[in-house]
């Protein structure tokens, strides 16, 4: 039995490692080791890293700028549990990771970014880049530097060419896509004018909607989140000046403020904020939801009826951005979360999508202007092309 476990896992990995050699392949970590000197660290005092492959050909000073995800801590105790892991420490990422998707560098595969400068930010602070607070407890070791961070990124990669930049892209997934929503203008800022700047958010859009107990959760988090970090002054301040700063950490209050043209790639049942925004733990405590988060074929009516009014909320929080013509959007109705990344979601044969347009060909369109794109999905379970997220419950025992 055990031989043949072990058999059956072999193939996978190596069906995954056939996959890899044809759809993606592996970068190297560079740290920014100057970094250090401005306080520009990771939660546990580390220099802060990214991945690079360069440009080549007509793509040679083309920059694409993506930054990766991975939630938030909102308080010390949350903080340092992510401090000696990757998410709070360099020390701690591997050396290489797998580039593919929107990061690939094969012309079939991404055809309109293959040959760009494509970078990959990794995630270590906690904020999606927008903590500043110059203390440092000697009893956690915490630094929250996000802000200092991002900026000291930038500029190491303006210093290796991007100052001369004829196109350039922030992008992201998750958390990273939340931050390129929130630093899509600082970007455009630090870049040179003649630059074409326009920023893309994957799975970044979350909202400020209440639990199914009830609750206002997710609201909740995020003010302590931008408590902790001492993000406020890190937030567009055409938010702040009105709305307390933990709502303007919420795309739907300041999106539309946004003068850099903006991307929104969005499944309408995001699967991280079913299970995270409006599904939590804390608000399901006899976990009848387990079975639901983990594969969307196994909720129920009543489960499916509240996944439906979430997405109506959804559609609400974005409407403030259709029409508007520096604005693009993907919106479709699968049970998915980051599409940019994994070649399958990106630009295959099998790919989602919406009015016969791939993620892929519906972003590069829009972002060389050869068309405008807004298109909302209708709801589930309409879209034969999702690639529904199906959750093993061993990788996922919080669920």
């Amino acid at each position: 039995m055990a031989k043949a476990r072990t058999g059956h896992w072999l193939s996978i990995l190596a069906f995954a490692l056939i996959l890899l050699k044809t759809e993606g392949f592996y970068v190297g970590i560079t740290y920014v080791d100057s970094a250090v000197a401005k306080g520009a660290v990771c939660l546990d005092g580390s220099p802060p890293a990214y991945h690079m492959d360069k440009g080549f050909g007509a793509g040679i000073n083309n920059w694409l700028v993506h930054i990766e995800g991975g939630g938030w801590c909102n308080n010390a105790s949350t903080c340092l549990a992510r401090r000696d892991n990757r998410l709070g420490s360099s020390k701690q990422m591997v050396k290489q990771i797998a580039f593919s998707g929107i990061l690939s560098n094969k012309q079939k595969f991404n055809p309109d970014f293959y040959n760009w400068n494509k970078i990959k930010v990794r995630y270590c602070d906690g904020a999606s880049f927008t903590g500043d607070v110059e203390a440092v407890d000697p009893k956690t070791n915490l630094h929250y530097r996000g802000a200092r961070v991002f900026l000291a990124v930038i500029e190491d990669l303006m210093a290796k060419g991007m100052k001369n930049a004829a196109n350039a892209v922030l992008s992201g997934c998750s958390a990273g896509g939340l931050t390129a929503i929130l630093h899509c203008d600082k970007f455009r800022a630090l870049l040179p004018v003649s630059t074409k700047v326009k920023c893309f958010a994957d799975a970044g859009y979350f909202i400020n909607a209440k639990d199914v107990s009830g609750a206002a959760h997710i609201e909740g988090f995020y003010s302590e989140v931008v408590a902790t970090h001492g993000s406020a002054k890190n937030l567009p301040p055409s938010c702040t000046s009105s709305l307390r700063p933990g709502l303007c950490f919420f795309p739907q209050n300041m999106a539309q403020q946004i003068k850099t043209p903006l991307f929104i790639i969005n499944a309408a049942y995001d699967s991280w904020q079913i299970k995270n925004i409006l599904a939590p733990g804390v608000a399901d405590p006899h976990g009848t939801w387990h079975y639901c988060k983990l594969d969307i074929k196994d909720c129920s009516s009543s489960q499916l009826e509240a996944m439906q009014d979430f997405r109506v909320q959804f559609l609400s929080a974005i409407k403030g951005l259709i029409g508007s013509p520096s604005k693009g959007m993907f919106i479709n109705s699968c049970y998915a979360h980051c599409q940019t990344e994994m070649q399958e979601t990106w630009l295959r044969d099998d790919s989602p999508v919406l009015g016969k347009t791939t993620i892929a060909k519906a972003v590069g369109d829009w972002y060389y202007d050869r068309s405008p794109f807004q298109k909302i999905d209708c709801a589930y379970p309409c879209d034969s092309t999702c690639h529904n997220r199906v959750f093993d419950p061993h990788e996922h025992p919080e669920l």
